[in-house]
Formats: structure tokens, C-alpha cells, sequence
């Protein structure tokens, strides 16, 4: 059910350390101060849901149109014969239908191209019929001198031991003029034919055939050593035909007659002679231009059809020099094809061009002031602590960055490092350089995530093992933390996965970052695996995505979930829905200090930018000559490609080793999410995928994909390009690792391009948009193969042909223009003239780039593999961390709000503190000691088991399990074994979980502030030591305290002493759990002994009973309706109420 937004009011959290007691800088919490939650968002009613991309198949749904149609493409591959082939699983087979499927549309849009590149022009324009300056000698040619035509075909008097036929005077002669009528014809059309035309004869004409021999080649060269121009005729223009020397001369389709000598011979008309009639009809009606064609007179005369051909026989001189229609409609194609493709190239240079010198230098400007404080006052509804009195300062390292002058609050930002296999200096280099970047350290958190316990080829140590010495661990939280449970993104039993929060710093010459380290380990069956935790790239990404869209939408948490939050807290000494920004970059890149600061001068300048990068150099770019060919392909795919995107905004793969995201928006007075939506998450975190399609968008290019996502939901929403922002990464430098990386980019560009096609709200319109620009890129991906052979075809076609007119020259300029019009755009943009050199590396490689790799990439669609692009230590071919092992137990990931947990929590503390002034008074029957130091007990039965001493866990360190089922879990892999903490009998094992667990315990934090100041033996009067000798902290509580825990049976029975009060950390209302004061009029008692403040008048409240939200006037609300912890109200202080979601942004669950 749908439901309107709300404010999550302000909801209690305990005081966990006294380092964080303090949430805003410089600030003491003193008692009764309040944690102040910012608005989160409930999901909203939708309009249209943007249709998902993962539609889940049941078993009794008929095959899709495609898998048909796959099958009937491949029906010669017989089960059976695939079998055979070791295609034996079912899946796999489908896949391999599918991608032979692919590859035979690609084969034919690929034939498509070239037909209409080269068998298009054959079909219409025949070479027979293709003329020219190639292949006419044009009359009266003054280059022609020598050359005369005979029945149409040009021979050359110029050569040697050529001798003239009697009475040839070549003096007086025309270039190209017709001597015909000096031979003899031939004509056997003009047999059966009674006209006088047919049984014309030249040689009883006035002049006669003074050589008695007929015009034929071999006739020609035997008696006077005349030799034909091979492919050379006599041509005649229209404008020819007006002349007055040929006034006999007529055209019948295409063929130029010379009458001269027929109508020397019939000076007067031939009476009932059709045929001698319509010729000097012809002959005597004046035409524009000396057209007379007598085509149409011939054609529509069934009388006259067969006069044509014995006409063409008799009199035949030469061909009129104009293209036919067909040869005229495949010249019309070819120039407005070339025109498109020119006007492409064109624009894409200029708009690339255009947004480098001027809309992303906009962007990249610093914001001004009344921007940033707009932003600052939208994220400022965050989390901050109002702490009631004077407040103390305390000192503080000083935090790097350039912050804006004046009271002006940056954004909040994530610093994602996701690791896999990386070395120590790959991972020293970027984690240095993200805490070099200029922005203020107490805005930024590094957060960092071990794909599991992995350790690279070549690498001594694990990658979490690498990670974690680079950190300076904060004091306040174990060094070897209690692992938590999530969902993780995988198949069977992997689902449940585990990983570990460390929470510190990281020192960087003067500075101080916060840092969270992630390391997923995995379940208790991956103990022993090589690749324990390991899921992939995306899980990472999603640990983070989830986190927060949980966070923004106070949605139910993980174990995990509740962890970092803990920890974010206490390291920013704020709540994490302050964030808004995300920054992901790879364990192999080097961000410049200046591009953060670009990045998010771009987010305030632009509210509606969603996500953006910047440019990725390479570092290792002289390494071999496989890195050489791939830095102008980098340069190119950014400054050109990117660059003409972003002027629609529409920029459609925002790289994964450097890219910013929104994790959320403001928009008026409402909160739009973004990579937080919970559509994107949905779709992002898919599981189980089972298509090919399927696969080649989630396990090949998530990062592609990703941005598939924001456009499809988010069409009005911007995906920028900043160039001023550089990064450097390391890319292959072996041709086999260049090979698998492409691979998998090819194919996951095709399969999101194909998405990304269909959405039609994308910016602009018709050939002019996005979708258009797309569909270009589509299908310029898909024929680069046939686009190479193509290439070199006409390279070796204008090789071999002398060039004389435009309409040869046009695809050589074309071919010119395409492949040296980016060295403009680098004199144009970077100003650097190495990068002409790198242009020429590149174009040498072209059959790399457009030939080899495509077609691998193709053959390959049913490899979802990385291939050797990342190497592990001791990695089984063909293992991947998707695949299925076992079914997933969603009980062993428990989900639950932030509330409940606190909860928990509170009781846990509330139990632990009573138990330890009752170990301190030394007065109570319950607790069992052990001299000075005393066990730490839980209760398993009927029998008690010591789990362990204080002194072994080190302080605020007693491993919390958000489970609820266990204290302490076996070592996992990859990390060094602990002290064993079972010591008693457990059935288990020395380092198995104790079972039957009731309660899992969880101490008070170091600092802890009572209520009771004067007297007993907690109080801070001056005394540092217990009464057992036990260190005490300067408030009174023990620094190491062990932890008893009574049996059920006496746990219900009443405490002997009067209860100390307890303060709730983050208590909306700074209470403490002590009995709770006379109500006054309008207001509830709370479940945890605290006062409510009154319900205003038509003030409303939420109830979260059974996971559900409700609002409720106050006539409605009731004492057990209020759920959450001190019943917590919508109201935040004077905060509107119900923080809404823009409807025409945001598009959540129902």
C-alpha cells in the first residue's frame, strides 16, 4: 500500500563513545542533549512505473518471441550435437542459441551496410552503364586529338605503323567526331524490315565506302592497324545536339544515330513510310537544347518497336554522355549518405568542441555563494546534536581542502574505493590521492570495500590485510570487529553473506581522514574457500547503494547496515542521511587534488546533474605497445564521445574507476532520491539472472549499466562529462588482458545501447536526439567489422583508379576527413601536440580496435567471465563468485529498523549496567566472582559457560551480533586466528558458537554519564579505582569491566538496589530510563520510563507497528499504537511535517 511521505521525527539513539558524544565540531554532549535525525522519506505514491528490465519467467509461461526465435535459427544444433560439443547443461546451450542468434543479426546488418555501400550501386548503376570521363571521348574533346569514333566505339590514329583509310582527311575531323559511314555495315536486325531505313546501305549513299571493308574491330586492325581504347566510346551531350553539324544526329534510348548520309540519299519524303515519316518529323520539330529523342515515339508504336535495334545497327555514332536514372539515383544515394555521415562527424567535433570551451568551464567554476548556501541549507537537515548550555571545543587536526569563505556548509561525500586484487602500492596511491583532494576532510569518508579475502597475484598479503595496515584504527572499536550479515548479490547460499566494519583514519602527511574499511569474509561454509566473501564488483557498489537508500527511506537494516551507520556516526560526528554525494572511484586509480573539488562544482552549479565524470588518463602509457594503442583511444572516447553527450546530457557510460553520483536531491522542499531509488537498487541488485541479455548487462559492465539505469529512470535528469577533473589508472598491458577487458565492454555497450534505444523521453527530438544519437552508436558498435574490410576496400580500389571528378574523389575525402579531424580537435582542446603522435599509434592499431576485437567480443556473448583481467592467488579456472551452491536461509539475515535496534541496544546496556553495580557493591547473592578477575558468563541451559574475560576483548569491544543469536563466531579466513572464547562445554568446539545463546550482551560505552553525580561507588568524586581494584575511567565506569549475566530465573526477580537512572542516546527528548514522572495533560507515557512532550493540536504521529506506517491525528493515536522508541513523533522540532518526495523525479515502492 502506498504512503504518503513523512519525517521520520526525531528517533532515540544511545550514547555510544564519549569521542562521540560530540556530533557537530567542537561540541561536548552534555546531558539532555538530543539527536536530531533529518527527514527521511517514506516511499510515495507513483504515477507510472518505468517498466523493469528483469521480468522473472514462471515455469508455465510460453517461451519469449526471441528464445523462439533463437531456436529456429539454430535448429540444425541438435541437443544431442551439442552434447557432443560438451554443451551438455540446458542453460548453456540456450545461451550459445542466443549468441549464434546474435551474431547472424549482426552478420546481416553488417551485410546491410556493405550492400547498400557498394551492391546497392552495382544493382542500379550497372559498370556498363556507369560513364565518365572514364569511359567517354567527348566530341570535339580537344584532349582527344587522334581519337575518332567507328559504330560508337573510339579508336586511335596517333599510333605507330597506323595507316588512314582512303579518303580519311584527319585534318579536317573533330576529336571524337563519327567516320562510321567510311565502312561497311553490318546489320542482321534490319533482315525482315520493309522500310527504307532498314534496307538503307552507305555505300550506294552520295561518298560510298571508299574501303569496301566493314567497321569491325579485327577488320580494322588487320587492314590499317587500328587499335580500339579499350573501355573508350564516343559520347554527346544534350547541348552537342543542338550543334549545327549534327542536325541528323537523334537519340533512341541512349544511342546517337548519325543520319547524314540517309538523308543525303532520300532528300524528300518516302510516302506510306511510317518510319521515314516520324524520323523527319523529328528532325524538323525544334527541340530546347537539340534534345530529339525518339524513345518515346519508338516504344509506344507496336510498329516500330522492332526498327529500334536495326536503327541502332545502321546508324549508330556514339552514346549520349548523362547518367541513366539508375546510375542517377545511386549517385543521389551515395552523396546523401556521405552528407549524413559528414554532417554526424561534423557536429559531434563541433558540439564536443563547443562544450569543452564553454559549458563545461561554466560548470567547473567555483559556485557562487548564494548557490552553495542554498545547497548547504537543504543538506543542514541532517543530523546534528542541539546540545542546551555552553559548549566546549575541543581540539581537533586541522582538515585539508579549500573550503568556501563564510558560512557556508559543503556537501557531504562518500569516497567509494572498491578493492579486489590490488596490490599495496596501487591501493597506497588512490586511497593518498582521495585524502590529497582538496575538500575539507570532516566533509568526506572514505569508504572502502574488500571484495573478499583475496589475495592478488604476486601479493604476500590480502588484499584486507593491506588495506587494514594502512588505517589507523580508532580506539574506540575492536581491531578485529564481530562480523555482520547481509544480502548479498549472489545465487543459493552465497546470498548470506558476511563482512566486517573497521572504522579509523587515514593519515596523509598533515591530514586526518575519516575511513570506514569494509571486508566481506563470507558464511560459515566458505571458511576454508580461497575466495571467501568475494561477490563481485556490484555487490560492493550495492552495500553502499542499499545503506543509504535504507538510511533515506528509514527502511529496515541489516546487521551490516547497522554497523556502518554506528561508525559513520561516530567517525563524521554526524548521521549518514547528511550525505549526499557518492564519488566511485577503482583501487588502481589516481584522482588529481583538484577534481574532487571540479566534480562537486559541477553538482552545485547544476541541481539537475545526477551523476557525472571525469577524464581518465593513462598511466602507464609507455609500458608496451599495448598500452600505446589504447591513450589516444582513451583520449577520444572522452573529449569526443562523452563531450558531444553531455550537450544532451545524456552521457551513457559514466566510467566505474572514476564517476559521482547523487545519492539524493533537494528539490524545493522536498527530497528526491536518486542512486538511492529504490527502482534502481531493485534493478541493480538482481540476483538471478538467466537470459543472455540478462547476463551481459549485470556480470559484464556494471558500471555501463548502472548508468542504463539513472536515464531510464531519471530521462529529464543529467549524466555530465567534466574534463577539467583528470584521474590516471593502469590499464592491460598484455595483448590476452586487453582482449578479455574489451570483451567484456563490447558486449555489455551493445546489450545497454539496446536499452538505452527504446527510451523514448530522452533529450531532443527525431534525428536530432539522443535516442537518434544512440541508435547511431548502436549500430556503428555492430558493423565495425564490415566497416574495416570496407575501409580497406576502397583504400585499394582509389589505389588502383586515376581520380578525375568529384563523385570519385568524394569517399577518399570522406575516409581523410574521418581519420584526421580528431588531430583539430587536440590542437582545439588540449593543446597538446603529443596526443597527434598517440593518433597516429592509434590508427596503425585500427584493425585491432574495429576487426579483431569485435569479432572476439561477439563470438564470446556467452562468456560472462573476467578472463585474465583480474588474477587471484590460487584461482581455479571457471570459478566465479555467482555461482550457485546450496539454497539461501533468509532467517540468518535479519532485518530490522534502525529503531529496533536501538532498542535492543538499550535493553542490552540497561542489563549490563545494572549487573556491573551489582558486581561493584559486592552486595548481591546473583553474581558469581572470581577474585580480581572475573569471568564473562552466559547462560546455555541448565549449565553456565565461561566465554571469556574483559581483559581479552579489549575496551567497548564485547562483539555485539545485530543477530541476536551469538557473541562470538569462528575466525574466518584469511585473518589471524583469535584467543579461543568458548572455555567450557559447548558441544562445539573450542571456537564454536556457544548455542542456545539467550541474549547476547553488548557494554555500556566508555563515558558513560549517570544521573546519580553524587556518592555510591560510580561516582566521579575523585576516585579512579573500584573497590576490586579495577581501573575507572575519570567518569567513574570501570576502563576494562567484566560483564555478568544473570540467569533468566533471576533476571524477573527485582533489583535489591535503587535503579540508576540511564540516558538513551539520541533520545529525542533526553530522557532516562528511570521511573517515569507524573503525566501532564496531552501527554503519553513512553515504554521506556521516559515523558513525552504533548501532542499539538492536529499534530500527527506514525506508527510503525508490524513494519507499516500509518498517520494519525492525535484523536487517533493511543498508548500501544506508538511503537517506536519514546514514541516517536513526525514533528521534528519545528520541522514541517512529512518531508515529501517530487513526484516527477522520484518514483519509489508502493
Amino acid at each position: 500500500m502506498a504512503r504518503r511521505p513523512s519525517a521520520t521525527g526525531q528517533v532515540g539513539e544511545l550514547r555510544g563513545l564519549a569521542s562521540s558524544a560530540s556530533i557537530r565540531r567542537g561540541a561536548t554532549l552534555n546531558r539532555g542533549a538530543t539527536l536530531n535525525r533529518g527527514k527521511t522519506l517514506s516511499r510515495p505514491d507513483r504515477f507510472q512505473n518505468p517498466e523493469t528490465m528483469f521480468k522473472k519467467r514462471t515455469e508455465d509461461e510460453p517461451a519469449s518471441c526471441w528464445v523462439i526465435c533463437s531456436r529456429i535459427t539454430t535448429c540444425w544444433a541438435l541437443p544431442p550435437f551439442l552434447k557432443m560439443c560438451g554443451i551438455s547443461d540446458k542453460q548453456v546451450q540456450q545461451a550459445w542459441r542466443e549468441k549464434v542468434t546474435l551474431c547472424a543479426i549482426i552478420m546481416l546488418i553488417g551485410g546491410l551496410v556493405a550492400f547498400l555501400t557498394i551492391g546497392f550501386t552495382f544493382l542500379l548503376c550497372p559498370k556498363s552503364q556507369r560513364f565518365g570521363a572514364d569511359t567517354f571521348v567527348r566530341y570535339g574533346d580537344m584532349q582527344s586529338q587522334g581519337q575518332f569514333g567507328i559504330n560508337g566505339l573510339i579508336y586511335d590514329f596517333t599510333l605507330a605503323n597506323t595507316t588512314y583509310p582512303k579518303g580519311f582527311q584527319i585534318d579536317d575531323l573533330t576529336p571524337g567526331q563519327d567516320i562510321s559511314n567510311l565502312f561497311m555495315k553490318n546489320t542482321p536486325s534490319c533482315a525482315n524490315l520493309n522500310s527504307a531505313a532498314a534496307k538503307f546501305n552507305n555505300c550506294l549513299a552520295p561518298g560510298g565506302c571508299p574501303t569496301n571493308i566493314t567497321g569491325t574491330r579485327d577488320k580494322l586492325l588487320a587492314a590499317f592497324h587500328l587499335r580500339q581504347i579499350p573501355g573508350k566510346k564516343a559520347g554527346y551531350d544534350w547541348d552537342q545536339m543542338a550543334m549545327p553539324e549534327l542536325a541528323n544526329y537523334m537519340v533512341i534510348d541512349g544511342n546517337v544515330l548519325n543520319l547524314d548520309k540517309y538523308f543525303a540519299l532520300y532528300k524528300t519524303p518516302i510516302a506510306n513510310d511510317e518510319l521515314d515519316t516520324v524520323l523527319r518529323n523529328v528532325r524538323n520539330t525544334p527541340r530546347p537544347e537539340g534534345g530529339r529523342d525518339v524513345t518515346k515515339v519508338f516504344f509506344r508504336r507496336d510498329s516500330l518497336k522492332n526498327s529500334a535495334t536495326c536503327l541502332v545497327e545502321q546508324f549508330s555514332a556514339g552514346f549520349i554522355d548523362k547518367a541513366t536514372p539508375g546510375c542517377f539515383a545511386s549517385d543521389l544515394f551515395m552523396f546523401v549518405s556521405l552528407t549524413v555521415v559528414l554532417g554526424i562527424v561534423v557536429s559531434r567535433f563541433a558540439m564536443a568542441i563547443i562544450f569543452d570551451w564553454f559549458l563545461s568551464a561554466k560548470l567547473a567554476r567555483p559556485p557562487s555563494k548564494s548557490k552553495v548556501q542554498t545547497n548547504a541549507s537543504a543538506a543542514s537537515s541532517g543530523t546534528t546534536i542541539v546540545t542546551p548550555g555552553p559548549q566546549k571545543t575541543t581540539p581537533r587536526e586541522t582538515t585539508g581542502g579549500d573550503s568556501l569563505k563564510g558560512n557556508i556548509q559543503e556537501l557531504h561525500t562518500v569516497l567509494l574505493v572498491t578493492c579486489y586484487s590490488e596490490g599495496e602500492s596501487s591501493l597506497r596511491t588512490t586511497i593518498e590521492s582521495l585524502a590529497a583532494t582538496e575538500y575539507p576532510d570532516d566533509k568526506k569518508l572514505l569508504f572502502i570495500i574488500c571484495d573478499g579475502i583475496i589475495t592478488g597475484s604476486g601479493n604476500d598479503r590480502s588484499t584486507p590485510a593491506i588495506c587494514s595496515s594502512l588505517l589507523e584504527l580508532d580506539p574506540a572499536f575492536d581491531s578485529d570487529p564481530t562480523p555482520q550479515s547481509y544480502i548479498a548479490v549472489a545465487a543459493g547460499s552465497k546470498q548470506h553473506n558476511r563482512a566486517k566494519v573497521y572504522a579509523g583514519y587515514f593519515r596523509w602527511k598533515h591530514r586526518r581522514v575519516p575511513t570506514v574499511l569494509v571486508v566481506k569474509c563470507g558464511n560459515m561454509e566458505e571458511f576454508d574457500k580461497p575466495k571467501a566473501g568475494n561477490r563481485g564488483k556490484r555487490d560492493s557498489q550495492l552495500i553502499l547503494m542499499n545503506f543509504f537508500s535504507r538510511v533515506t527511506y528509514n527502511d529496515r537494516m541489516t546487521p551490516l547496515d547497522y554497523e556502518l551507520f554506528r561508525k559513520i556516526q561516530h567517525l563524521m560526528q554526524v548521521t549518514p542521511d547528511k550525505f549526499e554525494i557518492v564519488l566511485m572511484v577503482d583501487a588502481d586509480t589516481k584522482v588529481y587534488p583538484s577534481s574532487l573539488r571540479l566534480l562537486m562544482n559541477c553538482m552545485n552549479n547544476d541541481p539537475l546533474i545526477m551523476g557525472l565524470c571525469g577524464e581518465t588518463k593513462i598511466a602507464n602509457k609507455r609500458q608496451s605497445w599495448v598500452t600505446a594503442i589504447q591513450v589516444f583511444e582513451y583520449y577520444i572516447s572522452h573529449h569526443l564521445g562523452k563531450g558531444f553527450e553531455s550537450v544532451f546530457g545524456g552521457v551513457t557510460c559514466l566510467p566505474g574507476c572514476f564517476c559521482m553520483y547523487r545519492l539524493k536531491a533537494k528539490k524545493g522542499e522536498d527530497w528526491v532520491p536518486i542512486i538511492t531509488k529504490p527502482e534502481i537498487v531493485q534493478e541493480y541488485s538482481q540476483n538471478i539472472v538467466e537470459t543472455l541479455h540478462q547476463k551481459n548487462l549485470l556480470l559484464l559492465g556494471e558500471d555501463r549499466f548502472l548508468t542504463t539505469l539513472m536515464l531510464r529512470n531519471f530521462p529529464n535528469r543529467k549524466m555530465m562529462f567534466m574534463p577539467q577533473a583528470i584521474c590516471k589508472t593502469v590499464v592491460p598491458d598484455e595483448f590476452n588482458v586487453l582482449l578479455s577487458q574489451r570483451r567484456r565492454w563490447i558486449n555489455s555497450t551493445i546489450h545497454n545501447l539496446l536499452e538505452l534505444v527504446l527510451v523514448r523521453n530522452l533529450c531532443g527530438t527525431f534525428c536530432f536526439s539522443m535516442q537518434f544519437v544512440i541508435l547511431m552508436e548502436l549500430i556503428g558498435t555492430v558493423v565495425l567489422p564490415v566497416a574495416m574490410i570496407l575501409t580497406i576496400v576502397l583504400i585499394v580500389n582509389l589505389s588502383l583508379i586515376e581520380i578525375s571528378n568529384l563523385a570519385q574523389a568524394a569517399p577518399l575525402i570522406l575516409l581523410v576527413f574521418v581519420l584526421f579531424m580528431p588531430a583539430v580537435l587536440i590542437l582545439l582542446t588540449t593543446r597538446k601536440l603529443i596526443y597527434v603522435a598517440w593518433m597516429f599509434v592509434y590508427l596503425l592499431a585500427l584493425p585491432v580496435w574495429n576487426f579483431i576485437l569485435p569479432l572476439y567480443a561477439y563470438w564470446h556473448f556467452d562468456d560472462f567471465s573476467w578472463g585474465e583481467t583480474r588474477k587471484v592467488a590460487g584461482e581455479a579456472k571457471g570459478e566465479a563468485h555467482g555461482n550457485a551452491d546450496g539454497s539461501f536461509d533468509s532467517s540468518k539475515v535479519p532485518l530490522k529498523r534502525w529503531d529496533d535496534y536501538e532498542k535492543a541496544r538499550v535493553r542490552q546496556a540497561k542489563r549490563i549496567e545494572r549487573a556491573e553495580r551489582q558486581r561493584v557493591n559486592q552486595d548481591s547473592p546473583y553474581i558469581r566472582s572470581v577474585s580480581t578477575t572475573p569471568s564473562v558468563y552466559t547462560d546455555m541451559g541448565d549449565s553456565k559457560t565461561e566465554i571469556g574475560t574483559p581483559g581479552e576483548l579489549g575496551p567497548m569491544q564485547y562483539h555485539f551480533d545485530y543477530n541476536g543469536r551469538q557473541v562470538m563466531t569462528p575466525p574466518l579466513a584469511g585473518n589471524p586466528s583469535r584467543p579461543s572464547m568458548i572455555m567450557g562445554g559447548g558441544g562445539g568446539g573450542p571456537m564454536s558458537p556457544p548455542m542456545n545463546m539467550k541474549r547476547a550482551m553488548t557494554p555500556p560505552p566508555p563515558g558513560w554519564q549517570h544521573a546519580q553525580q553524587q556518592g555510591g561507588p560510580m561516582s566521579p568524586n575523585g576516585m579512579h579505582m573500584s573497590p576490586n581494584g579495577m581501573h575507572m575511567s575519570p567518569n567513574g565506569m570501570p576502563m576494562s569491566m567484566p560483564i555478568p549475566v544473570l540467569p533468566n530465573s533471576m533476571q524477573r526477580m527485582p533489583m535489591p538496589m535503587p535503579m540508576q537512572s540511564l540516558p538513551l542516546q539520541g533520545s529525542p527528548y533526553g530522557g532516562s530510563l528511570t521511573s517515569p514522572p507524573p503525566m501532564g495533560p496531552g501527554q503519553m507515557s513512553s515504554p521506556y520510563g521516559f515523558q513525552e512532550p504533548p501532542i499539538p493540536s492536529g499534530g500527527m504521529r506514525r506508527n510503525r507497528g508490524n513494519g507499516n506506517s500509518m498517520i494519525r491525528t492525535d484523536t487517533e493515536s493511543s498508548a500501544s499504537e506508538l511503537n517506536t522508541l519514546g514514541g516517536t513523533s513526525d514533528s521534528d522540532h519545528g520541522a514541517p511535517t512529512g518531508a515529501a518526495v517530487d513526484h516527477s523525479d522520484a518514483v519509489t515502492h508502493g
